[in-house]
């Protein structure tokens, strides 16, 4: 009796194939040079969200100082300390959106000509 050798091959489909790219992909070396649309991304990126962070912090902080006025208010009966806490809180409130607005102009001053040439240049060179 001879022996017989068995072979079974089945090729991966198009959609598992890109899976296995996308893996592969996160697990090779990321190339070092920087586009001038990754800078203009990462300069557009930095401009929305560093306002965007501090206003939500600032304004989370002025809810819970309210929300601690509350509090007093209603499961301590202390009136006085909670009004004035809730004050607080809301002028804290206030200054969030005031934060809001002065970082992102700051931020727009600061990196507005570098954006503008960047997308300038990107722009002409995609025309030409």
């Amino acid at each position: 009796m001879a022996e017989k050798f068995e072979y079974k091959y089945s090729a991966p489909t198009q959609d598992e194939r890109k899976e296995i790219d996308r893996i592969r992909r996160q697990y090779q070396p990321k190339d070092q040079t920087i586009t001038k649309m990754d800078r203009l991304r990462y300069l557009d990126n930095k401009v929305k969200t560093i306002p965007l962070i501090l206003s939500l912090s600032v304004g989370i902080i002025g809810t819970l100082v309210f929300g601690l006025g509350l509090t007093f208010i209603l499961e301590w009966s202390n009136i006085p300390l909670g009004v004035v806490l809730m004050i607080i809180g809301a002028g804290i409130m206030g200054i969030a959106y005031l934060s809001y607005s002065i970082s992102s102009k700051k931020l727009k001053a600061k990196y507005s000509e570098e954006i503008l040439t960047l997308s300038e240049e990107l722009l002409t060179q995609e025309t030409e």
